[in-house]
């Protein structure tokens, strides 16, 4: 299908402001992946710039500052079975590609892989059927790679958007609380490209609300908290916190920051919120939270940067992102969005 979209100069902002956004927050949040918040601030203080990975990390020993971890190759992996089906979304193209991605980087023999795409991983490897693979998948890998459908989707037909979610997670995250909080994202996402100059943040993550509604009435139906109840905390907890420490310190002890989707798509809300959409606070708010700071930061980040754009991103920090992976979100960006209906 041909896209229905008027690529502009401020919708390419934005796209491309979502994909390197999602890179931003996964390196800024990569020292600091699955320690405890008091860990995480008794070994760096408070972090404000791209570190390297700590020595003896389980994870992320010996990554160079700046990094990027498998949040945003997975993203880039999505990106790129979008374009090779001309656009669609389709469940059979993004398992082969997320087989292949793994067999390439060596996926299955490393620490960082999630549970739920562990285990998918090994059953496609084994040809089974894509859509039988994701029973069970409760953890945050759908979302953290669901960006792309946000770009190529857009926010006015919420019934389409999260169909393309389903298509996109469920080879590894078929349940009803994957698919809701990967569609709540990818209704920020689409909102927030769609958007008019000056808009606030409410009607977008309202508008992530819908996606989610829709979405929880797919998948495997599976015992979790609600991600838009929880959404809201977080909400509250961002407006009403005096101080940024005291903003993560309750919302790591009431939201959570585990690798669960009904804690991390919650937090991701409420540091989008308190960073009030500017990506690069958000990195920074997201690398100091603890537990899955890369995760929370590559989901928040790219929220953020879909609604300010690449242009609100510091040229050094999106140079050392480019340079030290090799990746190239930005013209990924400018081909999906071509795509976008």
């Amino acid at each position: 299908m041909t896209s229905t979209t008027q690529v502009t100069d401020v919708l390419l902002d934005r796209a491309q402001g979502c994909l390197l956004g999602v890179a931003l927050g996964d390196a800024m949040g990569m020292p600091g992946e699955l320690w405890p918040r008091a860990r995480v601030l008794a070994h760096f203080g408070w972090i404000d710039h791209f570190l390297a990975g700590p020595d003896g990390h389980f994870v992320v020993d010996g990554y160079q500052a700046g990094q990027v971890t498998d949040d945003t190759q997975q993203t880039m992996m999505l990106a790129e079975a979008i374009l090779d089906a001309g656009g669609d979304v389709r469940a059979e193209v993004v398992a082969r590609h997320l087989v292949d991605w793994a067999d390439r980087v060596g996926a299955s023999e490393g620490n960082f892989l999630g549970p739920s795409s562990a285990r998918a991983i090994g059953k496609l490897r084994d040809g089974a059927d894509p859509r039988t693979t994701g029973s069970g998948g409760e953890t945050n890998g759908a979302t953290m790679r669901i960006a792309p459908v946000g770009v190529v989707r857009a926010s006015d037909d919420l019934e389409a958007l999260v169909d393309a979610v389903v298509e996109a997670t469920v080879m590894s995250h078929d349940t009803d609380v994957a698919v809701a909080g990967a569609a709540l994202v990818a209704g920020v996402i689409s909102a927030a490209l769609d958007a008019p100059e000056g808009a606030g943040l409410d009607g977008l993550v309202e508008t992530g609300y819908r996606a989610a509604e829709i979405g929880l009435g797919r998948g495997e139906k599976v015992v979790a908290a609600s991600v838009i109840r929880r959404s809201e905390v977080a909400r509250r907890i961002a407006e009403a916190a005096t101080d940024d420490d005291s903003f993560l310190q309750e919302l790591y002890e009431t939201v959570g920051a585990s690798v669960a989707t009904s804690e991390t798509v919650p937090a991701a809300i409420g540091l989008l919120v308190r960073g009030e959409g500017d990506p690069v606070r958000v990195a920074i708010l997201a690398a100091n939270l603890g537990g899955d700071t890369d995760t929370i930061g590559a989901i928040a980040t790219g929220m953020a940067g879909a609604v300010s754009g690449a242009s609100r991103i510091a040229p050094d920090l999106a140079g050392t992102l480019l340079s030290v992976n090799r990746i190239d979100p930005l013209g990924l960006a400018e081909r999906l969005v071509t795509h976008r209906r």
